[in-house]
């Protein structure tokens, strides 16, 4: 589904036969402004997304953009103003302001990870802990922020993880038939391996034939072990229980990545409202 279209439906599922509130109560041919209110200091992102709903749902409201996504901006800013029909700027508020603060507080809380290693070289990833339709918005709202994506589903990249090798009987099992059914099926797809301790890592030195190696739960002292031990034949990623506290730690190893579920699963809004003028 593509990003008009997931507007599309959920003004359908906000407004549905009509937005009754602002109908019976404010007089169809009345105009007015209102600007968009930045109230915490963060990243902004999504205002193109906003834009978009109001062009959605009357797009005749002139929507003036005073801000780009990626501003760094601060309590008091004015993000955009909108002006024209009251019923429809009212109609459109939530839903743009709903985008706005979730987009920009994913935003936000990636690009404090990425000033949290700053200098290091290793690269703050996202996951697929994404709201179920909202993937592609979120994904955007990371790189935003400064972080990179991770394969955006199941499909782009293989992903070897402990179920996988349980269920097919061991890592070099797995790894076999993974690069088997992607020669069958004529797909050229990168492959990424989860390891749980030293002795999964040193299984999968020994049969190779993947590219990135996830360092699972491993401590920053057990990922600087393994990283002397894969010497550099393999990209390297560290996940598990990695928080802002301790995020620095871990990226001073020389890992190449590291995966933080949190940037989309566990955010915190950003403070905003649509104020009229």
């Amino acid at each position: 589904m593509n990003i008009k279209d997931i507007i599309k439906a959920a003004i359908a599922e906000d407004v549905g036969p009509g937005d009754y509130s602002s109908l019976s109560t404010i007089p169809k041919d009345e105009t007015n402004s209102a600007k968009l209110l930045i109230k915490e200091d963060g990243i902004l992102a999504g205002i193109d997304i906003a834009e978009e709903v109001f062009r959605q749902v009357d797009s005749s409201l002139k929507f003036d953009k005073k801000l780009n996504d990626g501003s760094k901006v601060k309590y008091g800013d004015i993000a955009f103003t909108i002006s024209g029909s009251a019923i429809s700027i009212l109609t459109g508020e939530r839903l743009a302001l709903n985008f706005m603060q979730r987009m920009s507080g994913i935003a936000t809380a990636t690009n404090k990870y990425v000033q949290e290693i700053k200098g290091t070289g290793t690269k703050i990833l996202d996951t697929r802990k994404t709201t179920p339709m909202l993937r592609e918005l979120e994904k955007y709202s990371v790189k935003i922020g400064g972080g990179e994506n991770h394969r955006f589903a199941l499909y782009d990249m293989i992903m070897i993880k402990d179920n996988h090798i349980d269920f097919a009987g061991g890592i070099a099992k797995a790894i076999d038939a993974c690069n088997s059914y992607l020669s069958n099926n004529n797909l050229n797809l990168r492959i990424e391996i989860e390891v749980r301790d030293m002795d999964e890592l040193k299984q999968v030195l020994a049969k190779g034939d993947i590219h990135r190696i996830m360092l699972d739960n491993f401590s920053p002292k057990e990922i600087s072990v393994a990283l002397k031990l894969i010497n550099k034949r393999f990209e390297t990623e560290a996940s598990g229980g990695i928080t802002i506290d301790t995020i620095r730690s871990y990226a001073e190893t020389g890992v190449d990545f590291i995966s933080v579920g949190a940037l989309t699963h566990h955010i915190k809004s950003q403070d905003m409202s649509l104020v009229a003028f």
